[in-house]
């Protein structure tokens, strides 16, 4: 998939935070250490240094949510990191995103802190929960 596909797919998908340009999911395509799961539905990007990981963004077009892609997506994504030797793996996801926080909780992950009004785009700007699961 294309950056641009892949932004057509955040665009659609996200609200909080701010979706991603084609230009920014490039650069992250190319940083040391990146991850990816692409899937028609959606995809999953991350990094990983030495053992540990972090789930920079998840997103499912709307029109295929709630039918388990996010979770094969997540799954195949800590398949990725297990065979690269990661051991634990961080994300931040917005507070008001039951949906998504579901889906964390339900593939292990716990909540490791509170970032407060981490995400001004959104008004008024919303909280971060950082989560991590072991791999």
């Amino acid at each position: 998939m294309t950056n641009a596909d892949l932004a057509a797919i955040h665009a659609a998908a996200m609200q909080v935070p701010r979706p991603w340009q084609a230009h920014e999911i490039g650069a992250l395509r190319l940083m040391p250490g990146a991850i990816e799961i692409t899937r028609p539905q959606g995809f999953a990007i991350g990094r990983i240094t030495l053992d540990e990981a972090e789930l920079l963004t998840i997103a499912v077009h709307p029109n295929h949510q709630r039918q388990g892609h996010a979770r094969a997506i997540l799954t195949a994504f800590h398949q990725a990191l297990r065979n690269q030797n990661a051991t634990i793996c961080h994300l931040e996801v917005a507070a008001e995103n039951h949906a998504a926080r579901a889906l964390y909780t339900a593939t292990g992950y716990t909540q490791t802190g509170l970032r407060r009004a981490y995400y001004t785009e959104s008004r008024p700007p919303q909280d971060a929960i950082t989560m991590a699961c072991t791999i």
